[in-house]
């Protein structure tokens, strides 16, 4: 699709271009800049960073996730040789220990370099959507300026990738259902919809959430059976293909075995795997599917172990999900008093004008559909279809996460975050009028300008908190704005309002 095909007659393509880079620039100072710090380790880097050593140095082993987002980290340290070691977490599955002069610069590369591109594909997305490239690059400050998002994909962590791969999935689904008449773009951008989804799913098994946009293409099809299934194969392909071959490189990485490992380094493998990887048969296509039956085996065995959520335990970081939507609760990664005057703290808080103005596109979004069958307007929602696809998809994402006995953690809030960034640019698109005054271009402009200042406003606000900067505790009681937030300094008590956390001698 051409730059032309994206905007109104009134823009030209460089305007476009000239947007894009904009959107481009302003992600890079808020996700990529300096990623490397701070110099040290916090959340599940520990994991992850030593499950990409072992994929250094050929080390069999088996873990919850999907292993793209892993052979990522493992990639960037690959690229940048940051470190003289790569082989002091070989014996564990979660490092400690780390050296001072330990560097993160490739660990973190790939997170926050893909954090970084998902804004402008969120621009895209928004395009394609809004056709105003204005419009569109204000409605990227959701992505750009989101706190929480900013200092969880900065990490060595698999949450950059998924956002990266889960929004290219939903650039190339809107491709593959506008352009489903252009035959020929319509099998290129299928088969592209298909990889990236296959990259999602080959990165967190929550991204099969997104299966389900498969429907309103099929729906679109009909009674088109031939070409119905020809979308089916070759998106299911695409799919497959990828996913297949991220757990082909994973199985042929791990030849060897670390004795100090759990199961003495086989984890609950069968005595089938066992052999062989004795025999160094783990690159063979034949053994693959014993391999991966044994790895999708592994899931529920390290879920089973995993905690449930106990909101009276006086350092419980994970919450329930129907909170989430409002960014309860949030956590504290790290902390440090460099000089005993103030604290820097690394804390996974969001921007509470990204988070409520999203949830707020959501309800409206379901409110405007509601209407429109109860009290249909006199003009018909122009994105009704498309309204109610995403918002499906939201509900359908909160409704199956919400089956999950484990605990959770604000961050897998994260996808459905990015759909409602969508139906922020869907509903923004609706609005006609503000009370009885009706929104002409110039309105909506200002409309979206407004928003973008308050986003910049409310990044700015939690800055410190997302970059690692110097509070007092005062500065700190200032930004703790939600009562379920359960936001706490060093020296503050937690009362959250929720729940009250068991005495000591009782967690």
């Amino acid at each position: 699709m051409s730059t032309k095909s994206f905007a109104p007659t009134t823009w030209k393509p460089w305007h476009t271009w000239l947007l894009l880079g904009f959107v481009l620039v302003l992600s890079y100072f808020t996700y990529f800049h300096r990623y490397w710090e701070p110099k040290a380790v916090f959340w599940d880097e520990n994991y992850h960073i030593a499950s990409a050593q072992k994929y250094m140095n050929g080390v069999y082993f088996m873990e919850q996730h999907p292993p793209l987002g892993k052979l990522l980290i493992a990639l960037g340290e690959k690229m940048f040789h940051g470190n003289e070691r790569n082989d002091q977490f070989l014996t564990t599955d979660y490092g400690t220990d780390f050296d001072a002069n330990f560097s993160f610069v490739g660990y973190r590369f790939f997170s926050a370099l893909l954090a970084w591109w998902t804004a402008p594909v969120m621009f895209l997305i928004l395009l394609l959507l809004l056709r105003n490239p204005l419009h569109s690059a204000l409605l990227s400050f959701f992505y750009i300026f989101d706190n929480a998002l900013i200092v969880h994909t900065r990490g060595a962590m698999l949450e950059g990738p998924l956002s990266f791969f889960s929004a290219i999935t939903i650039l190339f689904f809107l491709l593959t259902f506008l352009e489903r008449d252009r035959k020929r773009m319509f099998w290129l951008w299928t088969g592209l919809f298909g990889i990236s989804f296959g990259m999602m799913i080959s990165t967190k098994v929550l991204g099969l959430a997104f299966i389900l946009l498969t429907l309103p293409v099929l729906w679109k099809l009909l009674p088109k059976w031939k070409r119905a299934l020809g979308f089916l194969a070759l998106f299911g392909g695409s799919a497959l293909l990828v996913f297949c071959s991220v757990w082909w490189i994973h199985f042929a990485l791990g030849k060897r075995i670390q004795p100090e490992l759990p199961d003495n380094g086989y984890y609950q493998a069968s005595e089938q795997y066992k052999e062989i990887i004795a025999k160094g048969e783990t690159a063979s296509l034949r053994n693959f599917p014993v391999m991966f039956r044994d790895s999708l085996a592994y899931i529920p065995f390290y879920n089973r172990g995993a905690p449930r959520l106990d909101l009276c335990k006086d350092d419980e970081n994970g919450s329930v999900p129907w909170m989430w939507p409002l960014g309860a609760r949030t956590i504290n990664y790290r902390w440090e008093t460099p000089d005993g005057t103030g604290f820097r703290y690394l804390y996974l808080v969001p921007n509470p004008v990204v988070w409520w103005g999203a949830f707020a596109a959501v309800l409206l979004a379901g409110a405007m559909l509601i209407c429109s069958v109860i009290c249909p307007p006199k003009k018909p929602l122009k994105h009704r279809f498309l309204m109610c696809v995403f918002l499906g998809l939201y509900l359908s994402f909160m409704i199956a996460i919400l089956r999950i006995p484990r605990v959770l953690y604000l961050y897998h809030y994260f996808i459905p975050l990015l759909i409602s960034f969508v139906l922020v640019g869907l509903v923004f698109d609706e609005i006609q009028s503000l009370g009885r005054k009706p929104l002409e271009d110039y309105g909506k402009t200002l409309l979206a300008l407004s928003l973008a200042a308050m986003i910049f406003l409310g990044h700015q606000f939690y800055r410190p908190l997302t970059y690692y900067e110097l509070l007092t505790d005062a500065q700190f009681a200032r930004r703790n704005i939600f009562g379920p937030w359960d936001m706490h300094c060093v020296n503050c008590p937690r009362d959250n309002g929720l729940a009250v956390p068991r005495p000591p001698e009782q967690q």
